[in-house]
C-alpha cells in the first residue's frame, strides 16, 4: 500500500480508561491503513471496542498509546474533514431537512447560491428533495438517517466515519438504507470507515472487511470483499457472497472464544 495513497493510519493505538479500582482496556496495539477512496467495515463482539476506535479516529476520544494520522497528519481533536455519522440520527429537531443539511455549507459562510447547489445535490443524491421543507419529527427513521448522510456530506469532509448507523431500523429500510449509502458512495466516492455488528451488513458495503478480537479489542483478521464493485441486493445470492459471509462469522466466532485479557485487569463494554 502507498503511502500517498493512505487516508487513515491508526499506529499501535491502545486504549486504557481508569475506573475506581480497576483499569478497563477497550483497545490494544491496532495497527490499520484505509486507502483514499475504500469501503472499510468493521465488526467484532460486543464490546470489543469497534465504537471506541472510531471515536479515536474522529477525535473524540485519545489514544492512551499510539496515534491516528489522517493525511499523515496527527488526529487531535475533531475536524470538518472528518464527517461521522451516529445510530442516533441526531438532527436539529427545529430545522427542515434541507436547513439540517445546510447547516455546515452555512458555517462555511458560503455564498447563497453555492449553499443552495450543494443542499439540493445530495438531498437529490439520497432521495430527500421532496422532503426539503419538513421538519424531522416527520420524517421515518429511514428518511432521517438518509438525511444524516446528505448533512455529513454535504460537509464535504475526505473521510466519513459511521458508527452502526443503520442498527435501530427495521430489516427492510436498514437493507434498503445500505443501498441508498452504496450508491451514494458510486457516484461520491470518498473513504467510509463503518462499525456494524451485523456480518452481512458488513460483507455487503465493504471492500475489506476488518475483524476485531473480544476483550481487549485488536485486530484479528482484514478479509477482503471479492464481489461486483457496483453491488446489487441480487448479489447476497452469490456463492462468493454466502462464502465471505461464513468466513467472516468464523472469524467473529473466534475472537469471541478468544481469551486474551492480562491478569490484574478486566475489560467492559465501551
Amino acid at each position: 500500500m502507498s503511502m500517498s495513497t493512505i487516508k487513515l493510519d491508526f499506529r499501535d493505538v491502545s486504549k486504557v480508561f481508569d475506573a475506581k479500582d480497576r483499569q478497563v482496556i477497550a483497545l490494544q496495539g491496532v495497527d490499520m491503513q484505509i486507502e483514499t477512496g475504500e469501503f472499510v467495515t468493521i465488526v467484532g463482539p460486543s464490546g470489543c471496542g469497534k465504537s471506541t476506535l472510531l471515536m479515536i479516529a474522529a477525535g473524540l476520544e485519545t489514544t492512551t498509546e499510539g496515534a491516528v494520522f489522517v493525511d499523515g497528519r496527527p488526529v487531535d481533536g475533531p475536524s470538518p474533514d472528518r464527517g461521522v455519522i451516529f445510530q442516533q440520527y441526531a438532527l436539529f429537531p427545529w430545522l427542515t431537512v434541507r436547513q439540517n443539511v445546510e447547516f455546515s455549507p452555512r458555517v462555511r459562510r458560503l455564498p447563497d447560491e453555492r449553499r443552495r447547489a450543494i443542499v439540493d445535490h445530495y438531498l437529490e443524491l439520497v432521495g430527500l428533495i421532496d422532503c426539503a421543507n419538513s421538519l424531522p419529527k416527520t420524517l421515518s427513521g429511514g428518511m432521517k438517517q438518509r438525511c444524516a448522510i446528505a448533512r455529513a456530506y454535504a460537509a464535504e469532509p475526505a473521510l466519513l466515519l459511521m458508527d452502526e448507523p443503520f442498527g435501530a431500523l427495521d430489516a427492510l429500510t436498514r437493507t434498503r438504507m445500505q443501498q441508498q449509502l452504496l450508491n451514494a458512495w458510486y457516484l461520491e466516492p470518498i473513504t467510509v470507515l463503518f462499525v456494524t455488528h451485523d456480518v452481512e451488513e458488513a460483507v455487503f458495503l465493504g471492500n475489506r472487511i476488518v475483524v476485531m478480537s473480544a476483550r481487549p479489542g485488536s485486530i484479528t483478521r482484514i478479509i477482503p470483499v471479492r464481489l461486483p464493485e457496483r453491488r446489487r441486493q441480487e448479489d447476497r445470492l452469490l456463492p462468493e457472497f454466502t462464502a465471505i459471509r461464513n468466513e467472516v462469522w468464523a472469524a467473529v466466532y473466534e475472537s469471541e472464544l478468544a481469551d486474551k485479557e492480562p491478569v490484574g485487569r478486566v475489560t467492559a463494554e465501551v
